[in-house]
């Protein structure tokens, strides 16, 4: 082989390794499962994972993508021996990444790499995949949306939050502005409207203001969509309470997970309870359950969960008694700020929820407590499940 032969494989090499980063980034799976042979193999035995052939890589690899908040590659070159229609070489990674559940990690991996000429070009024969740092500190960044690039923040508008510990008087006021600033043409149609779904822009920029502030944030189609992904998120045998809730009733998911044996339900169980006798026991049983389900009252453009109640039963879960929680949000529930959360309470959840409850309980409800989550500090622990349709109060 002529050094002139040499120098094209070489370029063709490298061109094939920073073309499976691309493919990784852009999220083409497809295109990254064509880089190899059709026997070719992935192998990440730190994970552990063996992916052979290029089907397996397919799916395995969307499998993957489809848990990711986000996900960031850097390749750097390595070395490159050339034996005729064989080469081997290494290719050094650098990769941030997030979890839907709100895992994180930053990491610096080498891949061990075999190429065979094809009819088609150089491909990957073998990649082997070697971790040799790892960091899962939470990152404190977040995947942009197009408008929360526009506004130069994550956060979307929360011009006056400094930590997610929570907000002056003055950082409310100021949130309230941005928002308004933000979006003044599109909210000022629908400001009122507590019934009306929001706009595919307002979900986009409140997933991104609840990442931002630490919970794991999902946009869902509807409530089947939901139904779904809240049996996934919780774990076979967990205590699970399951927040007086209409949205839960509607989508049937307090149904499930009260109906389910693979679950032990805290509410059926409480219901049976006398209150005078074991009323410390139902405490600790609504207060401290493994899994707590439930929904808001709103949650804000700027990333804040409120959460309205007449007994106050419910909040000390969702507050931090809970090891998880998972909070189901019809899309009518997104307003602006804070200011406008507290309206809605009281203009909107308010007379509904007292025709329920003097229907079933003979009584009219009361705003008696009231939650504001401004942020999850512990990472994964707060799923908030944002529908695409109005469920619910």
């Amino acid at each position: 082989m002529n050094d002139f032969q040499e120098i094209a494989d070489r370029v063709e090499i490298e061109a094939l390794r920073g073309e499976f980063t691309d493919a990784a980034m852009m999220r083409d799976r497809a295109r990254l499962a064509a880089l190899f042979t059709p026997d070719g193999a992935l192998r990440m035995p730190d994970i552990p994972v063996e992916l052979i052939g290029r089907e397996e890589i397919r799916t395995g690899g969307e499998r993957l993508q489809s848990q990711w908040d986000y996900f960031v590659q850097n390749s750097h070159p390595g070395t490159i021996r050339i034996d005729g229609d064989t080469a081997t070489g290494r290719t050094y990674m650098q990769e941030l990444a997030r979890l839907l559940d709100g895992r994180s990690g930053l990491n610096f991996a080498v891949y061990h790499d075999t190429y065979r000429r094809t009819p088609d070009g150089w491909r990957f024969a073998e990649r082997v995949y070697e971790v040799r740092y790892i960091d899962t500190t939470p990152l404190a960044g977040s995947a942009p949306t197009p408008d929360a690039r526009a506004h130069g923040s994550g956060k979307a508008g929360d011009g006056g939050r400094t930590s997610g510990a929570g907000r002056t008087s003055d950082a409310g006021r100021a949130s309230d502005a941005g928002a308004a600033d933000g979006s003044a043409a599109e909210t000022s149609e629908t400001a009122d409207d507590f019934a009306a779904p929001a706009s595919a822009e307002r979900l986009d920029r409140t997933i991104a203001a609840l990442r931002a502030n630490g919970f794991t944030a999902e946009l869902l189609d509807d409530a089947a969509a939901a139904r779904a992904r809240v049996k996934d998120l919780i774990p076979e045998g967990a205590s699970v309470f399951t927040g007086a809730s209409e949205t839960l009733r509607l989508s049937d998911i307090a149904q499930d997970i009260e109906t389910d044996d693979r679950y032990q339900a805290v509410r059926p169980q409480v219901l049976t309870m006398d209150r005078t006798t074991e009323s410390d026991r139902i405490r600790l049983l609504t207060a401290t359950p493994d899994v707590l389900v439930a929904s808001v009252s709103a949650v804000t453009e700027t990333g804040s969960l409120v959460i309205a109640s007449g007994s106050g039963s419910q909040l000390p879960a969702s507050a931090g008694g809970a090891a998880r929680t998972i909070w189901v949000v019809g899309a009518q529930k997104v307003v602006p700020n804070l200011s406008t959360a507290l309206r809605r309470v009281q203009e909107h959840a308010l007379p509904l929820e007292t025709v329920r409850a003097q229907a079933i309980y003979g009584r009219p409800s009361a705003v008696n407590r009231l939650l504001v989550l401004n942020a999850e500090p512990q990472p994964g622990r707060g799923t908030v499940l944002l529908l695409r349709e109005a469920v619910g109060f």
